[in-house]
């Protein structure tokens, strides 16, 4: 079982894969992946040769038709396995609202 007192999240996770788009900023070099899990506050992408630690990015998630966009940073980076990214906050609202509507169909459709 992991270690609870080793969790910074500020806000729940909610397993949703998306299609990722990613972009190191400033260098433009451009990485897909998917996520595995996103929350209000960021999201975690899955790639083999994620960006280190720190670094600046903008991504884009698709979901169907629609797109979501953000600025952000690496939070931590797993060669082999992925990235958790950090968004800026605060969100620009139509871009909230779109996250947000995500995040509720996906929790209102889980077993209780």
């Amino acid at each position: 079982m992991p270690d609870k007192s080793n969790d910074r999240r500020t806000a729940p996770r909610v397993a949703l894969v998306l299609a990722a788009d990613v972009t190191e900023l400033p260098s433009g070099a451009r990485l897909r992946g998917r996520t595995s899990d996103v929350s209000r506050r960021g999201c975690y992408v899955d790639l083999l040769n994620p960006i280190p630690t720190g670094s600046t990015i903008s991504v884009k998630l698709t979901h169907e038709e629609e797109v979501f966009e953000a600025a952000g940073r690496v939070v931590y980076s797993s060669t082999g396995l992925g990235m958790g990214i950090a968004f800026d906050l605060p969100l620009p609202a139509a871009q909230s609202a779109i996250l947000y509507r995500w995040l509720a169909e996906v929790t209102s459709n889980q077993p209780t």
